[in-house]
């Protein structure tokens, strides 16, 4: 399914939806984050996705981030939650859903990168090669706030 990115846009369509979804900053021995081109719009993100019933938040990062990626990881805290009520995603179905997403800061334990039907490809990142890669700005902030390391989660 085909989504456009509203950010900031006074002419984006009105939000007829919000999910619980999840974003996973991870990184490797080396520090690099772990990142995927999504095949709905072309745009470096980290992994994430929406909650399924019957698992807990956490759970939903671990999932996401394996069927994305193929990386396992543990959940280790909270980088921040974005809800920003001008970031809107409009999909080809006529859901047009109002951001609403929790970063997760996670621990690599394991397993290859590998693609999926929402990654067509995955790879570990030095912060200094972030510049190069289409992100879109709402998915910048959370990789900027992840190296970071804040003591507080941000909230906005």
């Amino acid at each position: 399914m085909a989504r456009i990115e509203h950010f900031n846009n006074p002419n984006a369509p009105k939000p007829n939806s919000i999910v619980v979804a999840v974003t996973v900053f991870v990184q490797d021995e080396q520090g690099r984050v772990l990142l995927i081109q999504r095949t709905d719009n072309g745009l470096w993100a980290l992994p994430g996705g929406a909650q399924d019933f019957g698992e807990s938040i956490a759970e939903t990062a671990v999932r996401e981030v394996y069927e994305e990626t193929g990386i396992e990881v543990e959940v280790t805290g909270v980088i921040g939650i974005y809800t920003n009520p001008n970031h809107v995603v409009e999909y080809s179905d006529g859901e047009v859903r109002q951001q609403f997403s929790i970063c997760f800061r996670g621990r690599f334990t394991g397993g290859l990168p590998r693609t999926s039907d929402e990654s067509s490809a995955v790879c570990w990142v030095q912060q200094a090669g972030l510049s190069n890669l289409s992100i879109h700005p709402s998915m910048r902030l959370r990789i900027e706030h992840g190296f970071e390391r804040r003591t507080e989660p941000y909230i906005g």
